[in-house]
């Protein structure tokens, strides 16, 4: 049951959306030369959660609707968050600073995600340089980076919360991504499944792809597209980013603030934001998918949270 002021208050944001503003760009910091660069995100509250009638107008196939429902209003603190994923060279640094070992990733062959050995952060399959966002990362490899980058830094880093995540994404707006519900305008800002991939990658004859050409068949450098109203880059695409949270099937007893899930499949993690390989329906700030914590796949990274006082 929603009791009447709770209905009116839930509403009020559906139609006012978030209470953040943007951020000033004197609000960006970095704690070392090869720390991620932040951005300060005020406390705010907003709706979480994909609107009752989006999934259905978004073609998402059944097996994955209901994931982000119901929605729920969430109160955050103050945080900051990478303002771009994590790079291969930010993830350089770490290895070579611990020694930190990964090896064996998914990439996409004929009609699955078959594992290959050969291929790891530095071979994901394809080309890309130190400026592009590190990929075939595991949760646990995420994990020991923001463990290495709190004892660098001399400050708390960990991976953002789902409701953090999805706060930072949505960046004030209620619509199914931060520029709108347009998909003509996915190549302005996100690197997914297009006409260069469509054109690029052997196995995507049969992908959904975006009818735009973003120039990019894999991941591109970090930065390339046009940023949300928080100054924030590639949250939709690029790379599909961990989260915190235990997975659950859905919103059920979360909690309204901006903590991460603790109950829940733990050996799972949820995962956010559509990737490179993904067009539409998988590039919406709602969307999400749980993955084991050990699993690398070629189309997957993340961006760090660093906490404020």
């Amino acid at each position: 049951m929603v009791y009447p002021r709770y209905r009116c208050f839930l509403l009020l944001l559906l139609v006012c959306g978030s209470v953040a503003a943007q951020p000033s760009p004197m609000m960006l910091q970095r704690d070392c030369a090869d720390c991620p660069e932040l951005v300060t995100l005020p406390a705010g509250r907003f709706v979480m959660g994909a609107a009752p009638d989006e999934e259905v107008l978004e073609q998402l196939a059944g097996e994955f609707r209901g994931r982000s429902a119901p929605q729920r209003a969430v109160e955050l603190a103050r945080f900051s968050i990478g303002r771009f994923e994590v790079t291969r060279g930010q993830f350089r640094a770490f290895v070579a600073a611990t020694g930190h070992r990964s090896a064996g990733c998914f990439v996409w062959s004929v009609d699955a995600h078959r594992l290959e050995a050969v291929r790891s952060w530095q071979s994901p399959g394809f080309e890309q340089n130190d400026t592009h966002p590190a990929t075939c990362i595991s949760w646990e490899d995420a994990e020991a980076y923001t463990r290495w980058l709190s004892q660098r830094s001399g400050r708390r880093y960990r991976l953002p919360s789902e409701a953090e995540w999805e706060y930072a994404a949505r960046a004030g707006t209620t619509t199914h991504r931060h520029w709108g519900n347009d998909m003509r305008e996915a190549c302005r800002y996100s690197n997914s499944a297009d006409i260069s991939t469509r054109r690029e990658v052997p196995e995507a004859a049969d992908w959904a792809f975006s009818d735009c050409n973003d120039d990019h068949a894999y991941t591109a450098p970090v930065g390339r597209f046009a940023a949300n109203a928080f100054g924030l880059h590639d949250t939709l695409g690029n790379v599909a980013e961990w989260t915190a949270d235990c997975w659950n099937p859905d919103y059920r007893g979360a909690p309204a603030t901006a903590i991460a899930r603790s109950d829940g499949d733990c050996h799972l993690r949820a995962v956010r934001g559509g990737a490179w390989d993904e067009a539409s329906a998988g590039l919406r700030a709602a969307y999400r998918v749980g993955s084991p914590v050990v699993v690398r796949v070629y189309a997957r990274g993340f961006r760090v949270v660093r906490e404020e006082q």
